[in-house]
C-alpha cells in the first residue's frame, strides 16, 4: 500500500494528513492539525509565526510515519505571503501576513504609475491590497531586502526547508500578479517596471515535478518531495468533483471564498479587469477563473471578538443559530473596513448603522447577517463571472471547511438559483493527494481522480428555493 502525505497550510491553521487508495476510493487519514496565528511585532508589523510552522509541518511529518513509510509529500499554502533568503540561504525576515498594513495605497499608486490595463493585460490578476508585488514594493529600501537574493512562495520555502530546492510553483506564483497569464512564466518586463530585481526570482516549476527529497531532517529523510497545486485553492479545486461538461462553477470555503469556473485560456478583456477578476493558474495548465469573497474570516473574527467578551461559540451553533433568524441586513463583503482585523460584529454594526438598516442584537443574528452577505456576494460573483466568459452554469460545487455548513449552501443555492452540491470537506487535501498519486502513476488523469473523489466524498444537494428578495436587500445598502 503507497502512502502519501499532504501538508495544507491555512491562514488560521495547518494539518498533515496522510492518504491512500483502497478499493477504488481514497481513504484520507489526518495525522497532525495545529492553530497558528498572525503576531503583530513591537513595530507593529504582523507577521506569520513562521517557526512554528515549520516545526508542526515536521513534527506532522514525522508523526505520519506511524501509518508506514512515505512515498512522497506535497504542500500547498494560503497564496500571496513569502519568504526571502539571503546569500547564505537563511530567512531574512519573518515572513509578513499578507493583512499588514504596510501595501496600503500601494496598490493605486502602483496601478496609475505602471498602468492598470497592462498589468492585467499581461497578468490576469484581480486588483487586491495585498498582491504580491505590492508586498515586494513596500519591502524595497528595507534592510532584509536589501540582504535578498532569491524569492520563494511560503510553500516554496518550505520546500527548500525540506530537501534545498530553490525553485517557485506555477500555481501560487500567479497569484504575485507578476506572472504572464498566457505564458506562465515570470514576466520580466513588468517587474522591470515595478522596479524589481530579476534576479530574485527562481525558475518556475509545475505540479507533479519532483523537486527532490527531503534531507537534513532525521526520520523523514528521503521522501520524496512532489510539486502539488501549491496555492491550496488550486489544489481545492483540483480536488472538485467537477462536472466534465464543462457547465460547473466552485466555490472553496474557508477563512476566503473563491468563487470560480475552470477554463482552458485566461480571459483578460476589459469587461474581466471591469469585474476584477483574477486569472490564476490551476493544475494542468488550467485556468482558475475566479473572484475573491471575503470568507469564514468574518465569522471567525466575530467568534474571537465573543470570546475575548466571555461568550463561546462554535461556527456550527452560530449556524444553527442563525437558521431561526430571519433576513434582515446586508453587509458588502468587498467593503476594505472588514478586511483588517478587529472587533467584527462592532465593524458590522457599524456598517448597518451608516447603510441606515438596523443593528444586529444577538450573535445569532450577526452570523445570519454574515451568511446571506456571503450568499449574496457568492450570487454576484457568479453573474460576473458567467458574463465575461460567455459559459454558462447549472450548477455549484462548495467545498472546503464552508461546505459542511448547510444554511449557507441553501441560501447560496436560493441566492444564485443555482443547484449546490456540497463536499467534500478535505477537498484542498485530495487535491493534493490525487496529484502525487498522479505523478507516481496511481492514477491516470485529473478527471480520474476527481471521479474517484466523488466516490470517496458524501456530497449533498440542495434545490435552490423562493422568498428572499435578495437584490432589494442589496440595493437597500445602495440608497
Amino acid at each position: 500500500m503507497s502512502l502519501y502525505a499532504a501538508v495544507d497550510l491555512g491562514a488560521s491553521s495547518g494539518r498533515v494528513a496522510v492518504g491512500h487508495i483502497q478499493k477504488g476510493v481514497i481513504v484520507v487519514r489526518e495525522v497532525h492539525r495545529f492553530s497558528h496565528e498572525a503576531q503583530t511585532l513591537s513595530d507593529g508589523s504582523i507577521r506569520w509565526e513562521w517557526e512554528k510552522i515549520v516545526h508542526e509541518v515536521i513534527y506532522g511529518l514525522n508523526k505520519s510515519l506511524e501509518l508506514g513509510p512515505i512515498k512522497s509529500l506535497g504542500i500547498d499554502s494560503w497564496a500571496v505571503d513569502y519568504g526571502l533568503l539571503d546569500s547564505t540561504g537563511k530567512l531574512a525576515e519573518i515572513p509578513f501576513t499578507y493583512r499588514d498594513g504596510r501595501t496600503d495605497g500601494l496598490m493605486t499608486q502602483i496601478s496609475q504609475d505602471v498602468g492598470r490595463e497592462y498589468i492585467y493585460s499581461k497578468t490576469g490578476i484581480q486588483f487586491i491590497f495585498f498582491n504580491t508585488a505590492y508586498q515586494l514594493f513596500a519591502a524595497k529600501g528595507t534592510s532584509a531586502f536589501r540582504k535578498a537574493k532569491t524569492f520563494l512562495m511560503l510553500p516554496d520555502l518550505l520546500n527548500y526547508i525540506l530537501c534545498g530546492k530553490k525553485s517557485s510553483e506555477v500555481t501560487n506564483s500567479s497569484s504575485t500578479q507578476l506572472l504572464n497569464a498566457r505564458s506562465q512564466e515570470w514576466d520580466f518586463e513588468l517587474i522591470k517596471r515595478i522596479g524589481l530585481p530579476k534576479a530574485m526570482f527562481p525558475k518556475i516549476h509545475k505540479p507533479k515535478a519532483v523537486i527532490g527529497r527531503v534531507r537534513g531532517h532525521g526520520p523523514i529523510d528521503g521522501i520524496k518531495v512532489i510539486a502539488v497545486g501549491s496555492h491550496d485553492t488550486a489544489s481545492a479545486v483540483a480536488g472538485t468533483p467537477l462536472n466534465p461538461n464543462g457547465r460547473s462553477a466552485y466555490i472553496s470555503s474557508g477563512t476566503w471564498s473563491l468563487i470560480g469556473l475552470e477554463l482552458e485560456e485566461p480571459v483578460t478583456t476589459e469587461k474581466a479587469l471591469v469585474y476584477n477578476i483574477t486569472n490564476e493558474v490551476g493544475v494542468g495548465g488550467r485556468i482558475r477563473f475566479l473572484k475573491n469573497v471575503t470568507g469564514m474570516w468574518l465569522l471567525e473574527e466575530s467568534i474571537r471578538y465573543w470570546r475575548g467578551k466571555g461568550l463561546e461559540f462554535t461556527a456550527a451553533e452560530l449556524a444553527a443559530g442563525a437558521a431561526k433568524c430571519d433576513s434582515n441586513q446586508i453587509i458588502d463583503t468587498d467593503d476594505l473596513m472588514f478586511a483588517k482585523p478587529g472587533p467584527m460584529p462592532e465593524t458590522i454594526a457599524r456598517f448597518c448603522e451608516e447603510t441606515g438598516q438596523s443593528v444586529p442584537e444577538s450573535p445569532f443574528e450577526f452570523a445570519r447577517c454574515i451568511f446571506d452577505s456571503l450568499a449574496l456576494a457568492y450570487s454576484r460573483a457568479l453573474k460576473d463571472l458567467i458574463d465575461a466568459s460567455g459559459r454558462e452554469i447549472d450548477e455549484i460545487n462548495i467545498v472546503g471547511g464552508g461546505s459542511a455548513n448547510e444554511l449557507l449552501n441553501q441560501l447560496t443555492a436560493d441566492a444564485t438559483g443555482k443547484i449546490v452540491y456540497s463536499g467534500p470537506v478535505e477537498a484542498t487535501v485530495l487535491g493534493n493527494l490525487i496529484i502525487q498519486m498522479e505523478a507516481d502513476g496511481q492514477i491516470d488523469s485529473l478527471q480520474a481522480g476527481r471521479e474517484m473523489i466523488s466516490n470517496s466524498a458524501n456530497r449533498k444537494k440542495y434545490i435552490p428555493q423562493e422568498g428572499t428578495d435578495w437584490e432589494g436587500l442589496w440595493n437597500g445598502i445602495l440608497n
